[in-house]
């Protein structure tokens, strides 16, 4: 029965301390890590939305351009 209590005490105990204390730093990391996501997404979500508003004011500053050297030929 000693050696049980032993056991119990010097292996199994601070192995289930480990365990605990590392299943509790994935939970924080796979936490930080699907905030790290959301955010990316976000991020990339808003930069392509950036590009598309000037390519589009690209778009009209050229056609202005075509029709101000058009009025110019004239």
């Amino acid at each position: 029965m000693e050696i049980i209590t032993a056991i119990m005490q010097w292996v199994v105990a601070p192995v289930a301390a480990f365990v605990w204390i590392l299943h509790n730093r994935v939970q924080v990391q796979q936490t930080e890590i699907a905030v790290l996501r959301a955010m990316h997404e976000a991020n990339k979500e808003f930069h392509d939305r950036e590009f598309r508003e000037l390519r589009e004011a690209l778009k009209t500053i050229n056609t202005k351009l075509d029709s101000i050297e058009q009025a110019m030929r004239k």
